[in-house]
């Protein structure tokens, strides 16, 4: 039963050896970098239906 382990426990071993390691580091850091500069990109949502400003809003 000791050796009956599952796949990501397997894979979690395979990727903390030293050469797969690096590897495994530079991915997740390219997916964060890649991610985090996609959600940057992306258009801010207009506010849509909000209405005419109230009467107290000033004026210029």
């Amino acid at each position: 039963m000791d050796n009956d382990t599952g796949p990501i426990r397997r894979f979690a071993r395979w990727a903390i050896t030293p050469p797969q390691s690096y590897a495994v580091y530079l991915l997740a850091l390219l997916v964060v970098a890649g991610s985090s500069f996609y959600a940057g990109s992306l258009a801010p949502k207009k506010p849509t239906g909000l209405g005419p400003p109230p009467v107290s809003a000033p004026r210029n």
